[in-house]
């Protein structure tokens, strides 16, 4: 299974940024970020104690459901 943050590589870079690229961006640029996680409650928690935007919360949350459905092994 692929990485979070691999999965999430792949929202950077748009044009007109939205939530879900502003997201990427950041966790692109942040070196602490958990890179190599698959485990939700790491990256949660990571991201309550760090997030870069009022509604970042909620966009990993969206963002994690579309992960976990495309990443079943």
């Amino acid at each position: 299974m692929r990485s979070f943050y691999h999965y999430m590589m792949t929202h950077r870079g748009k044009k007109i940024a939205d939530d879900e690229s502003r997201l990427a961006d950041w966790i692109f640029y942040d070196h602490d970020f958990p890179k190599h996680s698959i485990d939700y409650d790491e990256i949660s928690n990571y991201l309550e104690w760090n997030s870069p935007f009022a509604n970042a919360l909620s966009v990993f949350d969206q963002l994690w459901d579309i992960y976990t459905t495309k990443n079943i092994d």
